[in-house]
Parts: C-alpha cells; sequence; structure tokens
C-alpha cells in the first residue's frame, strides 16, 4: 500500500529529496506521492519532520 501526505504537510521538500524512485512532487497545495510509483520503502515518512507522511 502506498504512503499518502497528509494535510499536515508544510511543504518543505524533505520527502521528494529522500524518494529513491521520484514518486513525491509539489503539488498545487502540498506534496503528493504517486502511488503507482512508490515502492512503499518508507523513506518519506522517516524524513519527514511534522509526521505528515503515513501508509494509506
Amino acid at each position: 500500500m502506498a504512503y499518502k501526505i497528509s494535510s499536515d504537510c508544510i511543504s518543505c521538500g524533505t520527502c521528494e529529496g529522500g524518494c529513491p524512485v521520484g514518486a513525491i512532487s509539489q503539488g498545487d497545495a502540498q506534496y503528493v506521492i504517486d502511488a503507482d510509483a512508490c515502492i512503499d520503502c518508507g523513506n518519506c515518512a522517516a524524513n519527514c519532520p511534522v509526521g505528515a507522511i503515513a501508509q494509506g
């Protein structure tokens, strides 16, 4: 199951830089994860400074 970014996202970009497959990009209001590209590694959740990313 792919990870998802909640509305708690502060758009710092830390998750994008830590994604090994480039599945994260800046969306309209916050960063978003492409569920089809996500490999469920958890790097994004581990690196998020506000805990805004969880398996969804």
